[in-house]
């Protein structure tokens, strides 16, 4: 390469839905990816029918073409992060799993879409039985809300079982993950509470002020930013201190385009600021 050319930024490879809205999906892995300074590839694994309100139908992607799209650019280019978020079946589960199994020193960043904010179904059973299964063995950070960390880890022959946060992330990482981050919002606290759990339980406990607004694509951000932070060399506490704080803020500049719910302004850096009129965020955490 000349020596005045640029360097290659980071390469992170989503694996996710396409969203025409732009608020969620695809659209909301690439601007992220993009905007935490890193080049994104991405392989659609459906296509959806949604508007900032929810989701009315999904179309899953023959299972050949996840694997021959994701191939095609995991040849040509060095990929420094993968990011899962919705993969439309049990067969684009298994397809994704033997590929990224190819590449085991890549980071994984998974986000298990399990229903849309509107509470739309977007994995049955049989797809979160796949998950668990193929794809947490070989997940580096899993970013579940509090709701999704339950259901992963629920018995469906116990429809009792509804163990607290910490048990639920302790139970996922038996399950082969090396990380959960339990996101707080869908929790009745005052502040929303985000935990990172490791193999020796709680590594970081982070307290951020509830924005009014509902959200569309809160968690594909933070998902992203931390695939993006992960690509550019954080360790993944870094990772995921770093991604919180991108994602606050990107709700905070956050944006109600429709109908529906509110959009994360994931380039909000490159906007006029205006007033500094900023609610103060609680700095407060606990680290183990």
């Amino acid at each position: 390469m000349p020596a005045n050319l640029p360097d290659i930024p980071p390469i992170v490879l989503t694996f996710s839905a396409t969203d025409p809205s732009g608020g969620a999906g695809m659209q909301a892995d690439i601007l992220t990816i993009a905007s935490m300074g890193c080049h994104p590839l991405s392989v659609v694994t459906a296509v959806t029918v949604q508007d900032t309100s929810g989701v009315d139908d999904v179309m899953p992607i023959d299972a050949e073409w996840v694997a021959d799209q994701a191939r095609a650019v995991l040849e040509d280019m060095p990929v420094a992060a993968f990011k899962i978020g919705l993969l439309g079946s049990v067969e684009n589960i298994a397809a994704i799993a033997e590929v990224i199994s190819d590449y085991p020193d890549v980071p994984l960043v998974l986000d298990p879409i399990l229903a849309s904010g509107r509470g739309d179904e977007l994995a049955n059973e049989d797809m979160r039985d796949a998950m668990r299964e193929l794809l947490l063995p070989q997940t580096t950070i899993l970013t579940p809300n509090s709701i999704e960390a339950r259901r992963l880890i629920q018995d469906e022959e116990n429809d009792e079982d509804n163990p607290n946060l910490a048990e639920s992330a302790k139970r996922i990482i038996l399950l082969g993950c090396e990380y959960v981050l339990v996101t707080g919002t869908h929790e009745n606290t005052p502040k929303v509470i985000n935990t990172l759990y490791g193999a020796r339980g709680v590594v970081r406990s982070d307290n951020w002020p509830r924005l009014p607004g509902i959200y569309h694509g809160s968690g594909c951000t933070l998902a992203s930013a931390i695939a993006a932070l992960l690509a550019n060399g954080l360790s993944v506490e870094e990772a995921v201190k770093e991604a919180q704080e991108y994602t606050w803020q990107a709700l905070q500049y956050g944006f109600r385009p429709g109908m529906g719910q509110h959009i994360p302004d994931r380039l909000f850096w490159a906007r006029d600021e205006g007033d500094d009129d900023e609610p103060e965020r609680d700095e407060s955490k606990t680290r183990h």
